[in-house]
């Protein structure tokens, strides 16, 4: 069974998942050719642009480090260098 704190790392690895997914779209969709995009991670929705690239980029490698760091707490080891992303930069 379960401890609370373990649900509530699961949660938070779940709800962690889903933002870098909505980073990634963002970001794919912008170096795409969108001059805009809405940004919807489930807890916020926002507006950004290219200029927000940055700052996206910076957003998606904490998102991924917090990943890590949770599944590290259930047990469930690492998941860094096991994809590849490349990315333009402009």
């Amino acid at each position: 069974m379960a401890t609370d704190n373990t649900v509530w790392i699961e949660t938070r690895l779940e709800r962690t998942e889903t933002s870098i997914v909505a980073v990634e779209d963002a970001i794919d969709a912008l170096v795409g050719g969108a001059q805009t995009y809405s940004l919807d991670t489930g807890q916020t929705r926002q507006s950004v642009t290219k200029a927000n690239l940055t700052e996206l980029r910076n957003l998606l490698q904490t998102l991924e480090e917090r990943r890590e760091g949770l599944r590290s707490q259930l047990g469930l080891g690492s998941n860094v260098g096991s994809v590849t992303r490349v990315v333009p930069g402009y």
